[in-house]
């Protein structure tokens, strides 16, 4: 196993890494939408947010050498299922065709409040 760490994400807030990496997969914390430069939520709704937690995603998977195409699963977190539509805008924005497997699922709270988090499984 090896520990994936950048500066360009948010520093995990407890006894967890931003990702490992293990027998050629890639798996990522669930990212929370901080802006890793000011410590705070992107400014905005759930559109907002979804854009900073896949940002963060992203940045992650690329200090493993790999960027979102190699991401064959996501799990979402919402905090309300109304903002569904909202966040798959957003998140069609940063994957294509094939699409990785998804799960999305409305949780009662997520940590500090957020609107959204999401996690992602990839494959080097």
């Amino acid at each position: 196993m090896k520990v994936v760490n950048t500066n360009n994400a948010p520093s995990a807030i407890g006894p967890y890494s931003q990702a490992i990496e293990a027998n050629g997969f890639v798996f990522t914390s669930g990212q929370l939408p901080i802006d890793p430069a000011t410590g705070a939520f992107a400014p905005g709704g759930v559109k907002e947010q979804t854009r900073q937690s896949l940002t963060n995603a992203q940045a992650i998977l690329k200090e493993a050498g790999i960027d979102l195409s190699h991401v064959v699963k996501t799990t979402v977190y919402l905090a309300d299922m109304e903002d569904f539509a909202a966040m798959n805008e957003v998140y069609a924005e940063f994957f294509s065709e094939p699409f990785p497997a998804r799960s999305a699922i409305s949780v009662k709270r997520l940590p500090k409040d957020a609107l959204v988090e999401v996690e992602c499984i990839a494959v080097k």
